[in-house]
């Protein structure tokens, strides 16, 4: 049986204090939760099976006419709802312009055990990505060329931040995600005969120049410092991407698109392809 609705009007509201808390890494560790966002955002997570324990509404901010119904997929799951003030909303919002719909739900851990591959996989493994909206960049790209698994090494950035969810705008619900060492990665790499491509500007080969069609991971790294000497030591291939330019390098999130839709161009073209799922 669904919940009663409760309205919440005060800003001293104890649930309200808990949502804010969430902004905080280790408020969101120990609790094992995160905060959803956003019209879009909701909807992906319910979509790949994501069942929230709360979701705070406001009507008043709503930016069209569909989120009713989005509050109705929460109530018939069991998801307790909260009509909220605008004032209460805005405090609990992390975005500039809110859009009405908040939820807060069970992080998501996957690991490499986890993972079920096809024939020739398609991974990305990003290296202690600094900024929440590269990372979340790089996973809405990921989703968007059929990467089977990204995975996040010696990580920087919390996956379960709410920048990070808005940035993917939900995608991070969509594809496995798994967060692991780079020693452990490497080895499961390897067991699995998937190929290592490092990515970096002082290398000799353009990427285009090399055979994406096979199982590959795509590893990129800091924004700062590029990868580590254990990635560099571990590739099979160092690529680079032309810059004709006075800048030396991209940002990793656009670098990470151009390395896979080259990927996504060969495996289109390969007859011994196996699509990625998407």
């Amino acid at each position: 049986m669904a919940l009663p609705e409760t309205r919440i009007t005060s800003l001293q509201n104890t649930r309200v204090k808990a949502v804010v808390a969430l902004r905080q890494r280790s408020t969101r560790d120990e609790r094992d939760e995160m905060i959803i966002e956003g019209y879009r955002e909701l909807k992906r997570a319910l979509d790949n099976q994501i069942r929230p324990k709360a979701l705070f509404h406001c009507r008043e901010l709503f930016m069209g006419s569909n989120e009713p119904a989005l509050i109705e997929r929460c109530r018939e799951i069991g998801t307790e709802l909260f009509e909220c003030a605008a004032p209460v909303f805005e405090k609990m919002s992390y975005r500039d312009r809110p859009e009405g719909l908040l939820a807060v739900a069970p992080q998501i851990h996957f690991s490499l055990t986890d993972l079920t591959l096809p024939a020739n996989p398609l991974i990305v493994v990003a290296e202690a990505i600094e900024k929440p909206g590269n990372l979340g960049t790089i996973l809405r790209t990921s989703d968007a060329a059929g990467v089977h698994a990204v995975i996040v090494c010696d990580r920087c950035t919390d996956i379960h931040n709410p920048n990070v969810v808005r940035a993917s705008i939900g995608t991070l619900f969509s594809l496995p995600v798994v967060e692991a060492s780079t020693s452990d990665t490497l080895s499961w790499l390897r067991k699995n005969g998937i190929q290592v491509l490092a990515a970096t500007p002082h290398a000799e080969l353009e990427y285009y120049s090399t055979n994406l069609s096979t199982g590959t991971a795509i590893v990129v790294g800091t924004e700062q410092y590029g990868l580590s000497h254990a990635w560099m030591d571990a590739a099979d291939l160092k690529v680079r991407i032309p810059m004709l330019g006075q800048a030396d390098s991209l940002n990793v999130a656009a670098a990470t698109t151009i390395l896979l839709f080259e990927a996504v161009r060969q495996r289109r073209t390969s007859p011994s392809h196996t699509p990625a799922m998407g």
